[in-house]
Order: structure tokens, then sequence, then C-alpha cells
């Protein structure tokens, strides 16, 4: 099975997102510890949901941890990215709420459309999920 170039360059795209996203998200908000999980969870009564904190908050960390180790394996692709951009809608929809505008959300967003661009397409020929 021929490598295009097109997967080397998905496979580097991924990677870099990925290490990014544990690096400076994931893994800060889990050695944060339960204060720092009650009040990223508390992004999500933008939405309505005012309930669990602390465990909205932990998922998140959660998600940008193991859902980016997933994205850079290339195992369980679309459910990690769709995980991901959802977790990227609630942080672009806190920022918008705090009034830091689109500046302010411009990085969820662009994480976002990366997330759902590889939820829509996969990751090539260079993943677990094509093994």
């Amino acid at each position: 099975m021929k490598k295009s170039k097109t997967d080397l360059g998905l496979f580097i795209i991924r990677a870099v997102i990925g290490l990014t996203m544990i690096a400076f998200h994931g893994l800060p908000k889990l050695m944060g510890g339960p204060e720092t999980w009650t009040a990223i969870g508390k992004s999500m009564q933008n939405l309505g949901i005012n309930f669990l904190p602390t465990v909205f908050g932990f998922s998140a960390g959660i998600v940008e941890t193991v859902g980016s180790l997933l994205l850079i394996l290339g195992l369980w692709t679309r459910p990690a990215s769709i995980l991901l951009a959802l977790t990227m809608c609630v942080a672009a929809a806190n920022h918008l709420a705090k009034g830091d505008g689109l500046s302010g959300a411009s990085h969820a967003i662009e994480f976002l459309a990366i997330y759902v661009a590889f939820a829509i397409m996969g990751l090539g020929k260079l993943s677990i999920d094509k093994r």
C-alpha cells in the first residue's frame, strides 16, 4: 500500500495539533485539580447546563488529552474528533460569552474546524484505523 504526500501531510498536522493540544490545554487542565476542573466546567453555564461543573471540567481535560493522543495515533478517529470538536464549541461559546469577541474565540474555532475536517475525511493511510 503506497503512502501519499497527502497522508504524510495529514500525519504532520495531526501530530502538531495533537501535541500542542495535549501540552498546552489538556494536561494543564488535568493537573490543575478539582478547583481548575470546576472553573472550566462552569463554562457549560453558557449553554444552560448548570450541574456537575467539576465533571465537565475534568471531561474537557480528558478529551483534550486522550482524544488528542488518539488523533496522533490515528485510532478511533471520528469519535475522538467529534468529542474534541464539541469541546471546542464550548470553549468558543465561553470566549464569546465573556466578551472576548471573535479574536478571543478564534483559537477554539480554528481547532474546531480541524477536528470537524478530521471527522469528515479521516486521517489518511498513516493511521491505526487504516490498518
